[in-house]
């Protein structure tokens, strides 16, 4: 499969580690639509750090697979059809770019914490698709991803998925929401 070939489902294995980076990074971004924890553990350093998961849920915010592989749950949690299209991929050194399209349908409450790890701001479910460019940058070490840090157009994504601009019954569905996420996390 090349790089800007969609991803299939498949019972296929990976191997602990791959010779070429840029499918490394590539695969990395696929499996957080669909991949298991023995996925990210095939491709996530046990040292790696996700730079973008400060506003993401406490497992998030760790080292190694299971912090990434929080990161796709968490996502999973608010967006069905979850994918992301790779358009382009450059290597330097230790250093991968990849410019890709993340794409989804917001079906589930996409929640974003404060830095204590508190519910501070909640999206409801618009079951509106939307289709965002995004920049990820990765290193990599021994063969695996050990830092991740992205540029998103998030505006974009906001606007499509209908937060912003915000109605007024959209504000009072988002305090709903935001109260029921936060009694969710004390129970």
């Amino acid at each position: 499969m090349s790089p800007t070939e969609p991803a299939a489902k498949s019972a296929v294995q990976y191997p602990e580690t791959v010779d070429d980076p840029k499918a490394v990074c590539v695969r990395s971004l696929r499996i957080m639509a669909d991949g298991d924890l023995r996925e990210f553990e095939a491709l996530i350093h046990p040292e790696a750090v996700n730079r973008e998961a400060a506003n993401e849920p406490v497992a998030a915010r760790g080292r190694g697979p299971a912090a990434f592989y929080a990161t796709a749950l968490w996502l999973r949690g608010a967006f069905s059809d979850l994918r992301w299209d790779v358009h382009e991929i450059a290597a330097d050194g230790d250093l991968v770019a990849v410019r890709s399209t993340m794409s989804g349908r917001h079906t589930g409450p996409f929640v974003h914490y404060d830095g204590a790890g508190a519910v501070s701001q909640v999206m409801p479910p618009t079951g509106r698709a939307f289709s965002a460019t995004q920049t990820h940058w990765f290193r990599h070490s021994g063969g695996k991803i050990i830092e991740h840090w992205a540029n998103r157009d998030d505006l974009a994504m906001a606007q499509q998925a209908g937060w912003v601009p915000p109605r007024p019954r959209y504000l009072v569905r988002m305090a709903l929401a935001k109260r029921r996420a936060r009694a969710a996390t004390k129970a």
